[in-house]
C-alpha cells in the first residue's frame, strides 16, 4: 500500500507478486543462474517453466569471475535454482 493510502497500481502489483512476467520478457536474454550449491552458470536463457527450470544455449560455468568450464546447451532443474539474474549488455 502506498503512503498516500490508495493501493499501488494493478499492474505494479502483480509485478511483485509474480516473476512470469520478468522471465518471459528476458527469454533470449543473457542471465547468470545461481544454484544453492554455490554454482554460477551464464548463458542465453532459452525458455523457463513454473518449476523454475531452465534451459540455457551458450552456457559457461563460473568461478572467482572466470569461466571454468563450457557446457553449450544446458539443463538446470528448477529446484536447485537460487536466482535468475539479466546480465546488463
Amino acid at each position: 500500500m502506498s503512503t498516500n493510502g490508495e493501493s499501488p497500481a494493478p499492474e505494479a502489483a502483480a509485478d511483485s507478486r509474480d516473476p512470469s512476467g520478468f522471465l518471459s520478457e528476458i527469454i533470449g536474454a543473457p542471465v547468470t543462474v545461481k544454484l544453492n550449491s554455490g554454482i554460477i552458470y551464464k548463458g542465453d536463457l532459452q525458455s523457463v517453466d513454473g518449476y523454475m527450470n531452465i534451459a540455457l544455449e551458450r552456457c559457461k560455468e563460473v568461478a572467482d569471475g572466470r569461466v571454468t568450464r563450457n557446457w553449450g546447451d544446458a539443463f538446470v532443474r528448477g529446484n536447485n535454482v537460487t536466482y535468475i539474474c539479466a546480465d546488463n549488455a
